[in-house]
């Protein structure tokens, strides 16, 4: 791709990459945040993924909107949920990075940029999710996990927001959070495999 063509990429591609994150946190929610916008005519989305926005799809995303947060307050459920959502997210975190790649012309490419774009970036904010959900069933028996859940609900709903009004910056936020967590991650396992002498 030429510059030009790059540089005008470049913010669709970070508001996919902050959109995924936010399926990390919660599938449906933002699925129907960006509905909603693109209802409105603040957000706009790819033309094939304009049905995002059509109303069978915003009762959809409503209903499984609710479904999730509530579920996600009863420390039985959640787990049931956690478990469904390690499919569910990246699929969602995939169609919205998709979605905003609208100066692809090719909608093809643009699946399949959102595909690569949109899982891996949905995993880390849904593998921290888990692991803090764990630490927290093992320490408190599962009764701050209701409070951990209104957490996740409002960190989701700031991160769309932000990614909204200045997709870049989030992206380069998400990016950096990434690579510290994957370099820590990676010290960890090449501390354990290194035998102790």
């Amino acid at each position: 791709m030429d510059g030009p063509v790059w540089t005008s990429i470049v913010p669709s591609l970070a508001m996919g990459i902050g959109l995924a994150a936010c399926a990390g946190l919660r599938a449906w929610l933002p699925l129907l945040l960006a509905g909603l916008l693109a209802r409105a005519g603040v957000l706009q989305l790819g033309p094939s993924f304009r049905f995002i926005a059509s109303n069978e799809a915003l009762i959809l995303f409503g209903v499984a909107t609710l479904v999730e947060m509530l579920g996600d307050k009863v420390p039985a459920v959640d787990h049931a949920l956690d478990a469904l959502s390690t499919f569910l997210r990246p699929a969602a975190g995939s169609l919205l990075a998709a979605s905003v790649m609208w100066k692809i012309p090719d909608p093809l490419t643009a699946l399949a940029l959102g595909v690569a774009v949109g899982a891996p970036t949905s995993l880390v904010p849904h593998a921290a999710k888990s692991t803090l959900r764990a630490a927290s069933t093992a320490f408190t028996g599962g009764l701050a996990n209701p409070v951990l859940s209104l957490i996740e609900d409002l960190a989701a709903v700031l991160l769309f927001v932000l990614t909204v009004v200045i997709p870049v910056a989030v992206a380069l936020a998400i990016l950096l959070v990434a690579g510290l967590v994957l370099r820590r991650v990676a010290r960890r396992r090449l501390r354990s495999t290194v035998p102790v002498t």
